[in-house]
């Protein structure tokens, strides 16, 4: 007998418990059109209802790829559940990406339709013709802002909507039913779809509210900098309502000056990657601001230097929640809150703690091994590969038969790191050649690749520098055919046309060889040591 009633986890039971449990609380959103607006959940629940309602009457079914290219705005979060409501998975697709990424992943992910923001249109205009599957482009706006597009088959989003009564019942289904992708370039070769399901979603936004993560409750007004559309938005569309938590949603616009302004919307906890906290905190101090209603401000995607977590801390009141995770963690994976043991120490000993990423939720797991796989104690000392299981994290990626994981279940991270004897783990080294500027990856990979296309290039090797701004910015090692001189704008140019424009080196340094390991790849480590020998620093570092 069952004694205990079959209550599948499904992500649109998120949105219905915000818009019964907390149906007033704002949701204030600079939109892509300009204006800052307020809406509720309830609101967003009725939207996301005629979204859903909308899809299927564009023969939209269960099991379908929807391709989202938006900013955090409030349009954005019905979107987020109407997708999943009709049965569809939400493909988040990053702008940022260069052309043959997007035409990679849209095509991968068999996406159906797409749904733009109407500043994005350009970047689909670029590429909809190498994207045969895809049958709608939905414009995220209204009539009156609808751009003029050589996009064939377009719809006005909010026309869409109008069409719709409302009245639908979310699509139901099994908790383990696919409902969100997101692909990650943290690896070498094409991107990797991470496929994550109502069920996977469900708990780890419940993981990410607890106390010791990222404390959230109806009392919280949330302001998600990191886009949806990096790492499954850090689980902020679903674990904000799934708390009652009021949002504030900053749109397109990251400058200083536009944050402050919907931080002092009575935002309690913020969430973005080093980079913007280091261009806030500077504006701050040059205008002698404060921080008004801040309490929290989390900090991933890089590590966080000890002066940003000193001055938000010291200076304006506000705890530092150091955070690490990945695409295929959903993305939690630690979180630096304080446990008692930390609390008993002095300040400037927790400081050195906040400086590792944290520990771990319940339903995340963690070890670390030699590279014999023995695992290795959590004594602070000892690094190794460090590996993770849990409710949240990938078990294979996107139309790929072969497991993710070893036979146990664990999921190499690509991560080096120690971890401490109370569960307090930090990043030493990555083990794969990936670098790491302002949050986002870059493959070392591709960049080698267009540098070696350059005719007088014999080798190259790209490597991740630090810099004072982004914390890493690449440049290329570069060893000449015999007999050339190649021309280092030449080279940039040559890079410039496979990768995006901020991904392109900032520096072109010659030597005669490029040292190799006893298998014949090139010796990353030698390098840097070479580099680190001759006194190299990123050219920004000289001035």
């Amino acid at each position: 007998m069952q004694t205990m009633q079959d209550f599948p986890l499904r992500v649109s039971q998120i949105i219905d418990h915000a818009a019964l449990y907390h149906p007033e609380r704002k949701i204030i959103s600079r939109t892509v059109e300009g204006p800052i607006t307020e809406t509720t959940w309830k609101h967003i629940h009725k939207q996301a209802k005629k979204l859903s309602q909308a899809l299927i009457s564009l023969d939209v079914k269960k099991g379908d790829t929807i391709g989202v290219m938006a900013w955090n705005t409030a349009r954005h979060m019905e979107v987020w559940f109407g997708i999943p409501g009709s049965g569809a998975i939400n493909h988040t697709l990053n702008p940022r990406l260069f052309a043959e990424q997007l035409i990679y992943i849209i095509n991968h992910a068999e996406d159906k339709i797409l749904m733009v923001d109407l500043d994005l249109v350009p970047v689909i205009e670029k590429i909809i013709d190498s994207c045969p599957k895809i049958q709608t482009v939905i414009i995220l706006t209204d009539r009156k802002n609808i751009p003029e597009t050589s996009l064939k088959n377009t719809l006005c989003y909010e026309d869409l909507l109008r069409e719709q009564s409302g009245d639908f019942e979310w699509v139901s289904g099994d908790e383990r039913e696919p409902c969100g992708i997101c692909y990650t370039s943290g690896t070498t070769g094409n991107p990797k779809g991470v496929t994550y399901t109502h069920r996977s979603n469900v708990l780890h936004a419940l993981t990410v509210t607890n106390p010791d993560m990222l404390n959230l409750s109806s009392n919280d007004r949330v302001m998600p900098v990191v886009p949806l559309f990096h790492a499954n938005g850090w689980s902020v569309g679903y674990s904000a309502p799934l708390s009652g938590s009021s949002l504030v949603l900053p749109g397109r616009e990251m400058t200083p000056e536009a944050l402050y302004e919907m931080l002092e919307k009575g935002v309690t906890i913020t969430l973005a990657v080093p980079t913007v906290w280091l261009l806030l905190l500077n504006y701050l101090d040059s205008n002698n601001l404060e921080l008004s209603t801040l309490k929290r401000v989390v900090i991933g995607g890089s590590a966080c230097p000890r002066a940003v977590i000193e001055k938000f801390q010291n200076k304006y009141g506000v705890q530092v929640l150091h955070a690490w995770g990945m695409t295929e963690m959903s993305p939690l994976g630690t979180i630096c809150s304080f446990k008692p043991e930390v609390m008993s120490l002095p300040s400037s000993e927790r400081v050195d703690i906040q400086e590792t990423t944290g520990h771990s939720p319940f339903s995340v797991q963690l070890q670390i091994t030699d590279d014999d796989g023995k695992v290795l104690a959590w004594d602070g000392k000892a690094s190794g590969k460090l590996w993770a299981r849990g409710a949240a994290v990938v078990n294979n990626y996107h139309k790929e038969d072969k497991l993710a994981v070893d036979k146990d279940g664990w999921f190499d991270t690509g991560d080096v790191a120690t971890i401490d004897k109370n569960g307090y783990m930090r990043i030493t080294d990555r083990s794969k050649d990936v670098i790491k500027s302002g949050g986002e990856w870059i493959s070392s990979i591709e960049l080698e690749n267009a540098a070696i296309a350059h005719d007088k290039v014999a080798e190259a090797a790209a490597l991740g520098v630090a810099h004072p701004k982004w914390d890493e910015r690449p440049v290329i090692v570069v060893v000449s055919k015999e007999g050339s001189k190649p021309d280092p704008k030449d080279i940039i140019k040559k890079i410039s046309e496979r990768v995006a424009k901020w991904q392109v080196p900032d520096d072109v340094i010659f030597m005669d060889n490029i040292p190799h390991t006893a298998t014949g790849k090139i010796s990353k480590m030698e390098l840097r040591n070479i580099l680190k020998d001759l006194g190299y620093h990123h050219p920004d570092i000289k001035k």
